[in-house]
Formats: C-alpha cells, sequence, structure tokens
C-alpha cells in the first residue's frame, strides 16, 4: 500500500513513525484497519490510520487493553485514600472470604497472584458481559493455585473482582468512575461502556485469514479446555468463548466488562496514559509520581501459569520495559488479544496508542515493536 493511502499527521521530527505506520499496513495489504496515536510529554505528535472502514475516529474492541483503564481507576482510588492495596478483598466483600480466599488482597488480584482465574465448567459470554455476574461466581470459588504462591493471567475475570470492591466501598462501578473522573473530564475516545449514541462509529472485530492447515496446526497445539490457560482464557465453557463474537456483542458494548470488553481508539489509548502520567489540552495529570512510582513498579516476572513466557506484570498493568527493552524500566501499559497496544514510558516521555480490527494469526503482532521502536527513536531524538 502506498503512503497515499495512510490518512492524518504526523509532527515535524516524527515522520519515520509515518513511515512504519505505512510499512506495515503494506504488509498488511491494505485489508487489516490500524490506527496509530502517540503523545510525547502530553503533546500529540503522531494521529495516523489506514484500512477499509477506518479514521480516525473509528472504534473498534480492544480487548485486554480495557485493563488500562480499568487500572487507572484503582490507581485513582488508592492515590485519595479510598483503596488500600493490602487490605484483604473479604474486607469490603465478605462472600469473596469463602474457599481459602480470606487473605487475598487487591495487590494480589492486580498482580495476577491470587488464583482466581475463572470457575469450573466455564462462564458463558453473556456472564461474561457483565461483572457483577462474574464476581458472583467466582466468591464462592477456590483458587487454583495457592494466592501469592505464583501468578496467573485471570483474562475475562480479573477486573470483575476489582469492580465489586469498588461497588462495595464507592457505591458507584468501576465504569461510572471510569467516566466521571477519566473519560468525560479529559474528552477520551475509550469507553467502558459504549452509549447507544455511539454505536455509529464502532467497527466489528475480524478474525485472522489463514489456511485450512494453518488453522488445523494452530488449534492442533492449543492446551485443553480445562487447563490452566483453557479455564483463563475461557475455553473450559461448552461450547468454548467466541473471542471475537465477544467484542461484536451490543450488551458486552454496553456494559463495557472491565478486563475485556472497553471499545476505543488509538487516540483513546494514547490520550488515556498521556493524561495519567502528563496531562493533555491543559488539564494535569491523573496520577502523581508516587503513584506512578507504585503502580508501574515490577510485582510479577517470570513464567505465567496461563501464558507462560508472555507475562510479567507491574500493578494491574503490564511491565512494558520487560516486553520492549528500548524503554525504560518502569514504562507500563497492556494489550488487547485482537492486537490493539497502549503504554507510557515516564522516561521518555512517550504515550503509545495501536489498534486493528483484525486478530492476527495466533495472536501475533510483530509490528507493535516495530512501531513502538519508531515512536521511541523519534520522541528521543526531538
Amino acid at each position: 500500500m502506498s503512503r497515499m493511502n495512510v490518512h492524518g499527521t504526523v509532527a515535524d521530527g516524527f515522520e519515520q513513525v509515518r513511515e512504519a505506520f505505512a510499512a506495515v499496513v503494506a504488509e498488511q495489504d491494505g485489508q487489516v484497519g490500524a490506527q496509530l496515536t502517540a503523545y510525547a510529554h502530553g503533546r500529540r505528535v503522531a494521529d495516523l490510520w489506514a484500512g477499509p472502514e477506518v479514521s480516525g475516529d473509528t472504534l473498534t474492541g480492544v480487548y485486554s487493553s480495557t485493563k488500562g483503564a480499568a487500572t487507572l481507576v484503582a490507581a485513582l482510588l488508592v492515590q485519595e485514600g479510598v483503596l488500600d492495596l493490602d487490605e484483604p478483598v473479604a474486607q469490603h466483600w465478605p462472600e469473596f472470604g469463602a474457599a481459602g480466599k480470606g487473605g487475598i488482597t487487591l495487590r494480589d488480584v492486580l498482580t495476577h497472584r491470587s488464583g482466581v482465574i475463572g470457575v469450573d465448567g466455564g462462564l458463558s459470554a453473556a456472564e461474561l458481559a457483565d461483572d457483577a455476574v462474574i464476581a458472583r461466581r467466582l466468591a464462592g470459588r477456590r483458587p487454583y493455585w495457592k494466592p501469592g504462591s505464583a501468578y496467573g493471567y485471570g483474562g475475562f475475570v480479573s477486573f470483575a473482582m476489582v469492580n465489586e470492591v469498588i461497588r462495595r466501598v464507592t457505591g458507584k462501578s468501576l465504569q461510572q468512575v471510569y467516566d466521571e473522573r477519566i473519560r468525560v473530564p479529559y474528552g477520551l475516545d475509550l469507553y467502558l461502556g459504549l452509549p447507544e449514541s455511539e454505536e455509529e462509529r464502532f467497527r466489528p472485530v475480524q478474525w485472522w485469514t489463514a489456511t485450512p492447515e494453518q488453522e488445523a496446526a494452530f488449534w492442533s497445539n492449543v492446551p485443553g479446555p480445562h487447563s490452566i490457560l483453557g479455564i483463563g482464557y475461557g475455553l473450559n465453557r461448552t461450547p468454548p468463548l467466541d473471542q471475537v463474537a465477544f467484542a461484536n456483542t451490543r450488551i458486552v458494548r454496553a456494559n463495557g466488562p472491565a478486563s475485556a470488553g472497553g471499545v476505543g481508539s488509538a487516540r483513546g489509548l494514547a490520550g488515556l496514559y498521556a493524561a495519567a502520567v502528563w496531562g493533555i489540552d491543559g488539564r494535569p495529570p491523573l496520577l502523581k509520581q508516587d503513584t506512578v512510582g507504585e503502580f508501574s513498579m515490577l510485582h510479577s516476572t517470570g513464567g505465567d501459569l496461563v501464558r507462560g513466557e508472555q507475562g510479567n506484570y507491574a500493578v494491574g498493568f503490564q511491565a512494558k520495559g520487560l516486553q520492549y527493552a528500548f524503554l525504560s524500566a518502569n514504562a507500563f501499559g497492556h494489550d488487547g488479544s485482537a492486537g490493539s497496544e497502549s503504554f507510557a514510558d515516564p522516561v521518555s516521555g512517550v504515550a503509545f496508542g495501536y489498534t486493528r480490527r483484525r486478530f492476527g494469526f495466533g495472536w501475533s503482532y510483530p509490528e507493535h515493536d516495530r512501531l513502538a521502536t519508531a515512536v521511541h527513536r523519534a520522541a528521543t531524538a526531538s
């Protein structure tokens, strides 16, 4: 695809970002549809998009990139003393203390060390669309490993637990706090609960394209539905969770479940992290430096019981400094299974947001490294 098919703007000195994005789009034969937005110290320096049915303000499912927005809500409430990371969850939600979970803290949940990643028999798509329903199903369940002894990614359920604690403490849902304190004041195009009035901007997520032979080879190597990975990704249900249909379902978009139900654009993702650390459009940063330090500190590293070597977490956020060696040690953010990526690097001043409408084959997204590298190089050079 030629450069003419890439739309949007870059600031002086960030031309290499446009070139990198154009190369990625060309390799995808222009059929994927993608957006890239970046900030440098709170100033937007790249805003690009390409592909069919995609503009700068197109919205799509961002899956687990939702966890970045949900974590920011938790961080804001911890900063204000409303929440305490080291208080047991059951102190505010007594039902959760059943089956050996009485000592699990909010920090354990946010760092994926609780052992609570799902339920035997699985959760239906309808149940996973509602954080309150997920919380009720999890409350009486025994953890899948001794809390604190290891960590494993709770892909679809972890932030339903965080949401329930917030609701018990504040009387409001995580989604309500996010809207009132973060999305609306900062004008972010990232929703945890998409209003009907914004539905016309939504474009469905699509499944990857592969030959039948490639599909068969891939699925033959996927662990069983009742394995730790299967439980963590909702595959232990009959039928197993359809991840593409999940984000494309109106009730999921309307409720915005805090683990994976967010809808947004690259502008929204990058703006979230810029607002958190530097502030945008004349508004102050959401988080103080001490709070950024607390939530970006490495907590769970090494082998992830669910994801294997793909883990590594700070508090709620993924540890992006371990994923991208050119970023600082305390860079933090979160990606999503359909290919979204987002992060902040407090040292270089970069806030990064990327979306794509089509899953990558095998959930593989090598363009993340290339695009993040281009943004970081331009930001540090300037």
